[in-house]
């Protein structure tokens, strides 16, 4: 197989970060905004809406987490300006001003003592503006060092640990080879492997941050007094054979690679280092995903087995699978089938080459089957209930 060169065409951004994608970003501060967003993104041709169903009455840590993933939502680098909408100033700016340190355009529209027509109508006019502005900005070529890239799996089964995870791995050891910065996470299905993501750790501080986060989200866990089984592993692990979360997790940190992790984040927390780095999320796809996209990723590898359909607005999600029924039942989903892996056509580097190849090709502009068919899923992770 031919290797592309370790380049990618991308956008390059005020601060320097480079992006794969070039959208304008309506941003509902709540629940109540929706409407306004919605209407915006019918409007004008270019925009991306990210409706969801909180933000009112929300406090302490489980508010800032949701004004941390809009905001994070606001600085991915896929996103090159945005119109932040919330029913009153106060709010509304706390989410733009942290978008505006990365010197990007950003606008706010509040709905209170105006309505929602008159600021259907600002907000539009202002997107028409954005949206003329953003088509005027072109790809360069830029190193992959440039690039943070994710990961998750879902509706895992046995292909998964065996085939399409460690094809993963083998594209991240090689992103970190060559500079780039990676992210994986899914801390409850970590459970019965944590110890040997631990032993990866760069050093005992790094270790212990993650043992904390990883203890915690146990001790969360149990204190509800439940049994997992039917979420972790889900009703699909199971009937992929997957009867335990240790079998799981086994296969889950495969798409970890080889390499030492440089970095331990929370929910939804930009990195601060190049290399290979975990970030405390939740194990569902869309909320796993949407915190990869607040934390400033550009490109997805998500792996599935029986099949799992998840997109994201801003954040191109690339899916393969090794599962050869999937592959074929599902295809207008999956965008690289590793089958062949399985069936000896080809070595675990050569599926590594192959993903390696889309990655680049997608963050150069190819479209996913996620963008293609318009999934775009977007999921806050809650902490607790509302007032």
């Amino acid at each position: 197989m031919v290797i592309m060169s370790s380049t990618f065409m991308g956008y390059e951004r005020e601060n320097g970060r480079i992006g794969t994608r070039n959208h304008v970003l309506i941003i509902p501060v709540d629940d109540l905004s929706n409407t306004v967003a919605a209407a915006v993104e019918n409007n004008i041709f270019g925009t991306r809406a990210i409706l969801h169903p909180y933000g009112r009455l929300q406090f302490g840590a489980d508010l800032d987490l949701t004004f941390r993933t809009l905001a994070g939502y606001g600085r991915n680098p896929n996103v090159a300006s945005a119109i932040v909408v919330g029913i009153e100033d106060n709010w509304t700016n706390r989410i733009a001003d942290q978008i505006s340190q990365t010197g990007k355009h950003v606008e706010t529209v509040s709905i209170e003592g105006s309505g929602d027509l008159k600021a259907i109508e600002k907000a539009s006019r202002l997107a028409k503006e954005m949206a003329q502005e953003s088509s005027t900005k072109t790809r360069k070529e830029f190193d992959v060092s440039n690039l943070i890239v994710s990961t998750k799996c879902g509706e895992s089964d046995t292909t998964s640990g065996l085939a399409s995870n460690p094809t993963v791995g083998v594209v991240f050891d090689r992103l970190v080879d060559e500079g780039a910065t990676v992210i994986f996470g899914e801390t409850s299905e970590l459970t019965g492997a944590e110890k040997y993501i631990a032993e990866k750790m760069a050093n005992n501080e790094l270790k212990d941050k993650f043992m904390k986060i990883f203890n915690d989200y146990q001790d969360v866990i149990k204190s509800q007094g439940v049994d997992l089984l039917g979420s972790q592993p889900t009703e699909g692990n199971i009937k992929g054979g997957l009867s335990t979360i240790e079998e799981k997790a086994l296969g889950n940190i495969q798409k970890a690679g080889t390499k030492k992790i440089t970095g331990v984040l929370d929910y939804a927390e930009e990195p601060k280092s190049k290399g290979l780095n975990f970030m405390n999320t939740s194990s569902a796809a869309a909320e796993a995903v949407t915190l990869f996209a607040a934390a400033g990723a550009v490109v997805h590898l998500f792996t599935t087995g029986q099949g799992n359909i998840v997109g994201n607005h801003i954040l191109p999600v690339i899916k393969t699978t090794a599962n050869p029924k999937t592959a074929k039942n599902m295809a207008e989903h999956i965008d690289l089938d590793l089958s062949g892996l399985l069936k000896f056509e080809y070595t675990l580097k050569d599926a590594g080459d192959k993903l390696y190849n889309l990655l680049l090709e997608t963050a150069s502009g190819k479209l996913t089957s996620n963008e293609v068919l318009k999934h775009y899923e977007f999921a806050l992770t809650k902490l607790y209930i509302s007032a």
